[in-house]
């Protein structure tokens, strides 16, 4: 029990490695974090409707109940795992919003909250499963439909952050390979960037003609073509950008491996929105794309299947960006930005223990060392924040973006969904080439 209320030094049995209490601390928030997305998943998993029914209020019977606050007949065994999800998600998503208020503008260690937010964690585990559980005690009435363009805004927001961590690795990648290629044996780093740009420029190229072979017809889906057409040319325009001579004159580590990662993101982001397109025969399933139960024609409001592919990537992407920005050092500039850190804290060096005597010689070896005291090493409200984001885009990722139709009876997925996901790529095209041209244009900033 102390140790569970205590800070996060605390937590580190004697077995464990040493390392900075602000990476520990970001650890065991995201461990949270992936606790709750367990649980939604365990909500979804067949067979949990029977369960999830014997909820007071929360949904009785199956087809031809009523759920009080909404008119007419629902089909329950449709609706429950939707319901849960939701409300394990709000449960998550609005106890990291508590913590991102109550930790605005905390500049150091030594501040009385940041012992709230390095500690008690018995207390906020308690917290975080008495939100979540009573938020299965909501009346529906328009919670659903009003939670649901909530978390529509907040998954955008967050894959907008994805899309930074993911130029910030690009950039970072890059920089490793081209300075081990500068140090020696150039040949064999230089055949390795070239072959890990060949490889992605070379999935990107067969998604696209699969796009257009499996999500596209002659004689309709339109849109498709459209979406798969437009997001092709910026992310060509984009690569032909990063290695034009006035960029590679202000920014020489500029080249074609960020781009090819942001490509092959780009046209992930594309799959995922069409596979959100109400009309299912420019939507078809997997299953139907590899052959498995091809004479069944997709209908229009069809039963939802939970545990999609397009699913399972999201949430593969969900965990990876996650870990990255628990254990992504504080004295990396783009992370830096992203997480609103001050100048000062940046020059904190990462594992310098503290000459104040706290610890003896023989003790720091599997220790967390707090390297926050002169001032924190990222934004604690910020990081809060972003995780209150990743709670909603998990929620609507396990629940592939779909929402009731009119009647209850069916899942269904609409277009503002489809126009999320675009408008994000496209956002994302846009920051790269940012970052490209922006040492042109702010000529009296610098850029290192």
């Amino acid at each position: 029990i102390p140790c569970l209320c205590g800070s996060a030094p605390c937590l580190l049995c004697r077995c464990c490695p040493s390392g900075n209490n602000s990476t520990i601390t970001r650890l065991i928030y995201a461990f949270f974090l992936l606790l709750g997305v367990s649980v939604a998943c365990v909500m979804l998993i067949p067979g949990m409707e029977e369960q999830l029914k014997k909820i007071p209020g929360f949904c009785d019977g199956g087809m031809g109940t009523t759920i009080p606050g909404v008119h007419g007949h629902v089909n329950c065994d449709v609706l429950v795992g939707y319901k849960a999800v939701y409300r394990v998600c709000f449960g998550m998503a609005m106890f990291f919003l508590l913590f991102s208020l109550l930790m605005i503008k905390v500049k150091s260690s030594n501040d009385p909250r940041a012992a709230v937010h390095n500690g008690f964690w018995f207390f906020k585990f308690a917290i975080a499963l008495a939100i979540s559980v009573g938020a299965f005690f909501i009346p529906e009435g328009p919670f659903t439909t009003v939670w649901f363009y909530v978390g529509m805004a907040g998954a955008f927001c967050f894959i907008l952050i994805q899309l930074v961590l993911l130029i910030d690795f690009a950039h970072s990648w890059n920089e490793s390979w081209v300075e081990k290629m500068e140090e020696g044996n150039s040949r064999c780093w230089y055949a390795a960037l070239l072959s890990a740009t060949a490889v992605n420029y070379l999935l990107s190229l067969v998604a696209i003609v699969l796009f257009y072979v499996y999500y596209t017809h002659p004689e309709g889906c339109s849109e498709n073509k459209t979406f798969i057409s437009v997001n092709m040319l910026l992310c060509i325009g984009a690569s032909v950008m990063s290695i034009l001579p006035r960029i590679q004159e202000s920014q020489p580590r500029s080249g074609l491996l960020q781009s090819s990662v942001i490509t092959v993101y780009t046209m992930y982001l594309t799959w995922s929105a069409m596979t959100n397109e109400p009309d299912r025969r420019c939507n078809p399933s997997l299953l139907s794309i590899i052959g498995y139960n091809s004479t069944t024609i997709p209908t229009q409001g069809q039963v939802v299947q939970w545990w999609d592919a397009q699913g399972i990537v999201g949430l593969v992407l969900f965990l990876l960006c996650v870990l990255y920005s628990s254990i992504r050092t504080s004295n990396n500039s783009q992370v830096n930005k992203l997480m609103l850190t001050s100048d000062e804290s940046t020059l904190i060096e990462d594992g310098m223990p503290r000459s104040d005597g706290s610890l003896d010689d023989g003790d720091d070896v599997h220790r967390a060392i707090d390297n926050e005291r002169d001032g924190v090493t990222y934004s604690y409200s910020f990081f809060h924040f972003m995780l209150f984001l990743a709670s909603l885009y998990i929620m609507m990722t396990l629940t592939n973006w779909y929402s009731p139709d009119s009647s209850y009876e069916t899942m269904t997925s609409k277009w503002p969904s489809v126009w999320v996901k675009i408008s994000s790529s496209w956002i994302g095209i846009v920051l790269y080439v940012w970052t490209l041209v922006a040492p042109l244009v702010l000529t009296n900033r610098d850029f290192d």
